[in-house]
């Protein structure tokens, strides 16, 4: 919301949230949180995590969530985060020791390894990363 015009624009979440809720496809679709969880958003997405299903935009649009459509959120803490909103959420909680360095490795061959390395090179590149590297 622009205070000096008054116009209102639509930001990641709400433009994402829209085009999910509006697909007309049977497949599942995931909105993904990660990052820190702020009191004053996560409040807002209440409405969202209750029953109703409804996403509420400041500018007084509501989009109604696709059956198909599901959220997840992956913050390191959930300080912020009221007890109605903790209570909203199925909870999986997992220590950093408990996922070894898998998940890490796989994120880097995923992400950060050239653009011209080829499939074979990055599988050989992830089978010398585990024989190296200790579980």
């Amino acid at each position: 919301f622009d205070p000096v015009s008054h116009e209102w624009t639509d930001g990641v979440l709400a433009v994402s949230f829209r085009k999910q809720a509006s697909a007309q496809t049977k497949d599942r679709q995931w909105l993904i949180f990660d990052g820190p969880v702020d009191a004053i958003w996560i409040e807002n997405m209440n409405t969202v995590l209750d029953d109703n299903r409804k996403l509420c935009l400041m500018s007084g649009e509501i989009i109604q969530m696709h059956p198909n459509q599901s959220l997840i959120f992956e913050p390191a803490d959930l300080e912020a985060a009221s007890p109605a909103t903790v209570s909203r959420c199925g909870m999986i909680y997992m220590e950093p020791s408990q996922l070894g360095v898998e998940p890490i490795i796989t994120s880097w061959l995923e992400s950060k390894v050239p653009n011209g390395c080829s499939a074979q090179q990055r599988s050989m590149l992830g089978h010398l990363i585990n024989w190296l590297v200790p579980p």
